[in-house]
């Protein structure tokens, strides 16, 4: 696939999965351009997770992690503020490549598309660990027990459902980023079942 040019909106600590839904407020000023211009384009954009230590160069261009999660805008409101509320669709993992020079107060960026190493074996074990794990989560946050249904659902590849599952119950960043960087969806599937067990592990010595 040739390489993708995309604006980059850097957060600190957030790390936006393929095949979700991410919901943003924008209200700097570079960053309401920058929705302006991709939406008079072709609504894409990269959310980019800011590296530690951003704080200090935060107005310019602070260091950024190379593996983003990229996207088109879907629904968007621009408040009498100027500011917007917008909703990105997950649609890709992207690595940067190199920025590129511009003349806009947002950052461009070359970007190349990751696709997923899919399964050479059957992944329906791992995949029960994770229906399993998440079921034993719920009902130790005493949430309702469909709650992840639609995440989990059994129609959908293995990679879909390992995304969908972390960007919803995984709130580490560390180890977001580092799912979103596992392109091999076995390693992504057995990593993320390990951290729901951590997960219900520290909920359940917690009660005790």
């Amino acid at each position: 696939m040739p390489p993708l040019t995309l604006p980059i909106f850097p957060l600190p600590d957030v790390t936006f999965f393929p095949h979700t839904m991410l919901p943003l407020h924008v209200f700097e000023a570079r960053y309401r351009a920058m929705i302006t211009d991709a939406l008079a384009r072709d609504r894409k954009l990269a959310v980019v997770r800011l590296k530690a230590g951003f704080e200090a160069s935060y107005a310019g261009k602070p260091a950024v992690h190379a593996v983003a999660g990229a996207g088109e805008i879907v629904s968007w409101e621009r408040l009498a503020t100027g500011r917007y509320n917008i909703l990105v669709k997950g649609e890709w993992r992207v690595r940067i490549e190199s920025e590129r020079p511009s003349d806009t107060l947002y950052r461009i960026v070359t970007a190349q598309q990751l696709d997923d190493i899919e399964p050479t074996t059957d992944a329906s074990a791992s995949l029960a660990r994770i229906h399993d794990l998440c079921g034993r989560l719920l009902r130790a946050l005493d949430r309702p027990a469909d709650l992840l249904d639609t995440a989990l659902a059994a129609d959908q590849r293995p990679g879909v459902i390992a995304d969908r599952i972390a960007a919803a119950v995984v709130p580490d960043p560390d180890l977001r980023q580092e799912l979103l960087e596992t392109r091999d969806v076995m390693r992504r599937l057995d990593r993320l079942g390990g951290a729901l067990e951590d997960l219900v592990k520290q909920l359940r010595e917690g009660r005790e």
